[in-house]
């Protein structure tokens, strides 16, 4: 006998706290999340971290880094973390935007899902400003699905 608990046929809202939604559309309980060891990461707002990243002349992107790494860290139980994310964004930004958009690619292809964005994303870098917002939008709304997914119901906010 297994000791999995079965699936709850699909709806649109999770049966109860920290159920996740697979992509076979079932709903699980947390304790089966593949890969999961720890606590479901915030949702953030694109918009308040790209105005905050503007106004402190970027210094916000530190604190999003490491937050974010952090968070990623975390829940895996594997990855480089809030302080290692900090060192490369002060030190080698365009680093971390490969490293970030790798680990977010990881956790949705850990469950066989297939992923929001890609360590490729990364060269929006190249673009000046432009490139940097477009790949905040697109990673940040990458983490926030995730986690909505799995059970997160928290309006996005810092």
């Amino acid at each position: 006998m297994s000791d999995m608990t079965p699936p709850v046929e699909p709806s649109d809202s999770p049966p109860g706290d920290g159920y996740w939604k697979a992509s076979d559309g079932n709903w699980y309980p947390p304790e089966q999340q593949p890969g999961a060891s720890g606590q479901i990461g915030r949702p953030r707002s694109v918009g308040l971290t790209i105005l905050l990243s503007i106004v402190t002349l970027g210094v916000w992107t530190w604190v999003w880094s490491y937050w974010n790494g952090d968070e990623i860290k975390t829940y895996r139980g594997e990855g480089l973390g809030g302080v290692a994310y900090l060192l490369f964004t002060i030190f080698f930004a365009p680093v971390t935007m490969f490293l970030a958009a790798s680990e977010v690619e990881r956790l949705y292809r850990q469950e066989g899902e297939e992923p929001r964005i890609t360590a490729l994303w990364g060269l929006w870098f190249l673009l000046p400003l432009i490139g940097n917002i477009i790949w905040y939008v697109r990673i940040q709304d990458a983490i926030n699905v995730y986690w909505a997914a799995h059970g997160q119901t928290n309006d996005p906010g810092l």
